[in-house]
């Protein structure tokens, strides 16, 4: 009899959802849910005799239903992290310290860990966390969901509005589409509410192309700086923004001629609009609160930054689009243009781990 590969899947979002149900599907693999957030476990328990019911929206309109269920899901780190071969992280980032901790006593050597998506710096705040353990764990960060999803009815339905042709996984990528466009939307805002939701991603106009577009030739150069002074680093994953979503949403785009209409033409982001809250009904402002500022500016696009200015580049629209974002969160990261701010511990900078100088990401000699 084959032995099964035990699944660990950390979350109780709608990533977590759709991994969880969708490895289940395999007959080798042992699907288990950890879920620490309140009373999740307790409520998707309850309905786990009766399945998930998985929803994927197809591109020439049509529906897929696929009836599944994981095997396991429980809130006691010890039940759940015994044995298991893959551990994949499908929460926001700010939660990662804590499943971290939590499965840590009881993981074994050899254990993958993923990050899903894993953020800027989620090697970092493994080794840092996991101490020696992690030198006999592989540690992977993809940059983003292999999907584009959301949760139906909790424990029993998630939907799945586009998949993504491609994904990336590496130690620079290119998390940094939310905080310039929300930047680029709310930055000249009066402060008078709105009556509805825009649009977040198909709502883009040149400005937040703009914006996107520098903060990603930004990378590029940082990219490029890694690898003239790093040699044999591999930095050929990390490509323009542009680029990027014509890799990975190629088949989704009905217009290709430029990111503002790459990202407005999308069909995979249909009726995805920006993070707000209503003041009273039918009137909405920003949440500044929300994780495209809270938790992709501080691991996010500030370890970019950090690793940008070890690579000894200058980067103008990281800093604007830094520098208005920790004002929203009321957070000092960057002073001028440098990473000296007081609130850099609260984020995954590199510098924050004791890395100071650029080799010192790639030559695997962790401080633990």
């Amino acid at each position: 009899m084959s032995i099964k590969s035990v699944v660990l899947i950390c979350g109780g979002g709608n990533g977590a959802h759709c991994l969880a149900g969708l490895a289940s599907l395999k007959s080798n693999i042992e699907s288990r849910v950890l879920t620490l957030y309140s009373d999740e476990a307790e409520r998707w328990t309850a309905k786990l005799e009766s399945g998930l019911l998985i929803t994927v929206r197809n591109d020439d309109g049509s529906e897929s239903l696929i009836q599944t269920k994981p095997s396991m899901v429980t809130n006691v780190p010890k039940k759940a992290a015994s044995g298991a071969h893959y551990i994949f992280i499908v929460v926001p980032a700010f939660a990662h310290t804590n499943y971290l901790d939590a499965i840590n006593p009881y993981m074994g050597k050899n254990t993958v860990i993923v990050g899903l998506p894993g953020q800027a710096g989620f090697e970092f705040e493994c080794v840092d966390l996991l101490g020696n353990k992690a030198k006999h764990c592989t540690i992977v960060t993809f940059e983003s969901l292999p999907w584009a999803c959301r949760l139906i009815e909790f424990g029993k339905n998630v939907e799945i509005l586009g998949i993504k042709d491609t994904l990336g996984a590496s130690v620079l990528k290119d998390s940094t589409v939310h905080p310039p466009i929300m930047y680029g939307k709310w930055s000249q805002w009066n402060g008078k509410p709105l009556s509805e939701k825009p649009l977040f991603y198909q709502g883009i106009d040149e400005r937040q192309a703009e914006l996107l577009s520098g903060v990603s030739d930004e990378c590029l150069a940082t990219a490029k700086a890694i690898k003239k002074k790093v040699p044999g680093v591999d930095m050929s994953d990390v490509i323009h923004v542009f680029d990027w979503y014509l890799k990975h949403y190629s088949s989704h785009i009905t217009n290709k001629s430029n990111l503002m209409m790459v990202m407005r033409t999308n069909k995979a982001y249909d009726g995805l609009v920006h993070p707000m809250k209503a003041v009273e009904p039918g009137k909405y402002v920003p949440d500044f609160t929300n994780r495209y500022i809270r938790e992709d500016v501080s691991m996010g696009i500030v370890p970019i930054k950090g690793i940008a200015e070890l690579a000894g580049i200058s980067t103008p629209y990281l800093d604007e689009v830094i520098t208005w974002c920790q004002g929203k969160l009321n957070k000092e990261f960057l002073v001028g243009n440098k990473l000296t701010g007081k609130d850099l511990k609260d984020t995954r900078a590199p510098q924050k781990y004791g890395y100071n100088k650029l080799e010192d990401l790639f030559t695997g000699n962790y401080s633990i």
